[in-house]
């Protein structure tokens, strides 16, 4: 009687295709965490059952996705390759749950919002509250980031973007042009004196990023001396750069529409520098039928709109 020949890859492709989506998630918890317990506690699961999983996975793979340190796992490179697949099946998982949650007659569901961090936590809230008064079955996701979310990967279900979308399969909504200013604290003013012109700034307290940004190297196109170099404060976060200007620790960028809440904001040198940035808000194509996204979509469409016309109202300036 012969022996039946078994290709080893064929047999290592069928045993990957028989690991469940649970196995993957374990390994995503564990490049996340670094350790097993990590994993264990962040997912609720005993730390046997996560050995378990990244066992199976390499021996379905047939190679090894971890070496264990004394600090915890070390990921090796064929479990960094994997990451960004295993990082698709969450959201897209993730997604899928949303859409399921959303199913019946009234409002109900979860939406996902991606928006820069300044946007997220300064202008969508009282809409996010206006929305949850309304529709209170609807759960809300909101994600203040400045990385860029990938809404065909489902990253996000809508997303507020300071540039068009390129991806044919997305819609979108322009909003306009929200535009930026310097301004400085009047008690630092005070302290320091008003500069007279562009020049001047290198004898003031300039706040602004701490790496390389599309926004930076944008503005510094326009306005060679806006250098990281020349920055007294640095900060990656929008946030904190505003609240370092409300505090009265220098000079930096802001959006005309959100310093002109606070009567102690003085703008400074506007016909010399000014940025203007697009506004859109973004969402999957195939999400155009869904009743919560629409609604949430038009909400902050109309949200967003408010806010660009309060940027173009003249402001106080010296």
């Amino acid at each position: 009687m012969g022996i039946a020949y078994c290709d080893p890859l064929a047999i290592q492709f069928c045993m990957a295709e028989m690991i469940g989506w649970e196995h993957y998630r374990t390994l995503l918890a564990v490049l996340t965490e670094g350790s097993l317990s990590g994993a264990a506690r962040a997912l609720g699961m005993t730390q046997p059952t996560i050995g378990r999983h990244v066992s199976a996975l390499e021996a379905a793979f047939g190679q090894k996705l971890f070496t264990r340190t004394q600090t915890g796992m070390r990921a090796t490179e064929a479990a960094i390759a994997l990451q960004g697949y295993a990082q698709a099946m969450q959201d897209t998982a993730a997604a899928l749950e949303r859409e399921a949650s959303s199913q019946g007659q009234s409002v109900r569901g979860t939406v996902r919002i991606s928006a820069s961090e300044i946007i997220g936590v300064e202008v969508l809230p009282k809409a996010l509250a206006n929305l949850r008064h309304e529709h209170p079955l609807l759960k809300i996701e909101l994600v203040p980031t400045n990385r860029v979310q990938d809404l065909l990967q489902r990253e996000a279900d809508i997303a507020v973007r300071m540039a068009p979308p390129r991806q044919q399969a997305l819609v979108a909504r322009r909003i306009g042009q929200i535009e930026l200013g310097l301004f400085a604290h009047t008690d630092y003013l005070a302290r320091h004196g008003t500069p007279a012109g562009l020049a001047q700034l290198k004898n003031h307290s300039l706040i602004g990023f701490d790496h390389d940004t599309p926004f930076l190297r944008a503005a510094k196109a326009k306005f060679p001396f806006w250098d990281r170099e020349t920055f007294a404060l640095r900060t990656d976060s929008d946030v904190a750069q505003f609240a370092l200007i409300r505090a009265g620790a220098g000079v930096g960028v802001c959006q005309v529409a959100l310093a002109r809440r606070d009567m102690n904001l003085a703008r400074i040198l506007p016909d010399a520098f000014n940025f203007a940035l697009d506004t859109w808000v973004t969402m999957h194509g195939d999400l155009r039928g869904s009743r919560r996204c629409k609604i949430v979509f038009d909400a902050l469409v109309a949200c967003l709109q408010e806010h660009a016309r309060n940027n173009s109202s003249i402001l106080s300036s010296v």
